[in-house]
């Protein structure tokens, strides 16, 4: 008989993308929100004229190449963020005593991020920006 304890290493691969996915989709949903108020407040115009098509995202011209980047980005956080978020909390549920503390505050906080910006989609005033960004 061993005295030995049965460890299992977590996989450090797979926190590493999980953590990297949630702040990733999390940042594509901020930067689409600051470029509709950074082009919205550089028009001088107000809701209501950007979603007449007039002020195409893709129009801006150094962010071009980024566009598509942030569009798979704002896209995939829009579907993936509650599951995203729920992987994370059960892994830490199961993870706790294995994971360090600096990656548990870090899943914690990825999925607590990811559910708000779920949350803030669903407000009138970024479904607007939602509807200016697919548009």
């Amino acid at each position: 008989m061993t005295s030995a304890a049965q460890v299992t290493p977590h996989p450090r691969p797979f926190v590493r993308t999980l953590i990297v996915a949630q702040f990733a989709t999390t940042g594509g949903f901020l930067a689409v929100v600051l470029l509709y108020v950074g082009r919205m407040t550089s028009a001088g115009i107000g809701p209501a004229e950007m979603l007449t098509g007039a002020y195409d995202p893709k129009d801006i011209t150094f962010f071009g190449m980024f566009h598509p980047v942030v569009a798979v980005l704002y896209l995939t956080g829009a579907v993936l963020g509650l599951p995203l978020a729920i992987v994370a909390v059960a892994l830490v549920a199961r993870e706790r005593e294995a994971l360090p503390r600096a990656t548990t505050s870090l899943l914690l906080a990825g999925a607590a991020g990811s559910v708000l910006v779920l949350v803030a989609r669903l407000t009138p005033p970024l479904l607007d920006v939602h509807r200016w960004w697919l548009d």
